[in-house]
């Protein structure tokens, strides 16, 4: 193995937190609005099927996908508030593992983020990941959204790698885990959320991980760092 590849949101950065505080003015409107659980979990199943819908009707950028979501979420809301979660992305923080684990690897390994995700709104999340990070792979630049291949594939030929030399680290088996683990990647499965993600289903309940660790320390450990 000679690279690891990451999901970011989920993965590196506290998505779920990230999510609650930019929905937080507008819980009132929701339905289930107060329970955090269940917020998460609205927002997971509106996401999929935002970017589901696109399966048919071609690309469009990660900042309208959630403005779409915004307004499955809160009925009625406005095209200023639509923009909310987008505009919040900037604010979203690392784990409290994510930086001390991101700079052990890198000692050894080639680093690398594959994220459903425009370039402008990554911007602010990479200057906050301390470790340095050889290529990344956003659904702006190759037109798609995970789990289809694209992402993948691209990882493949800009790192010149074959797959089985690429460790792929994600929260999300459905997204992630499971398409990259058809495609040949080894596969670790963080728990983020204890085994219990809103992030998508699959088809094993590890999504064919590997293995399976519940924290970025973790996968360090896994590898003798």
């Amino acid at each position: 193995m000679r690279a690891i590849s990451f999901d970011c949101y989920g993965t590196l950065i506290d998505w779920s937190s990230g999510i609650l505080r930019a929905l937080e003015p507008f819980r009132d409107r929701m339905a289930g609005g107060d329970d955090d659980a269940s917020v998460i979990a609205q927002y997971a199943d509106a996401e999929r099927r935002a970017e589901r819908a696109l399966e048919k009707g071609g690309y469009r950028p990660y900042r309208e996908v959630l403005a779409d979501v915004m307004r499955d979420l809160v009925p009625g809301c406005t095209e200023s508030e639509s923009g909310a979660i987008a505009e919040s992305i900037r604010e979203w923080e690392p784990f409290e593992d994510t930086n001390p684990a991101l700079k052990m690897l890198s000692d050894e390994y080639r680093l690398a983020i594959v994220s459903n995700v425009d370039d402008d709104l990554f911007a602010p999340t990479l200057v906050k990941l301390l470790a340095p990070i050889a290529e990344v792979v956003t659904a702006e630049q190759v037109r798609s959204y995970k789990p289809a291949r694209k992402h993948f594939d691209v990882l493949i030929q800009r790192l010149s790698l074959a797959p089985h030399e690429i460790l792929h680290v994600a929260e999300s088996r459905y997204h992630d885990i499971e398409p990259a683990s058809t495609l040949g990647f080894p596969t670790c499965w963080v728990r983020r959320q204890g085994g219990a993600s809103a992030s998508g289903s699959a088809a094993k309940d590890d999504g064919g991980a590997g293995f399976v660790c519940d924290s970025l320390m973790g996968v360090c450990d896994r590898l003798g760092l």
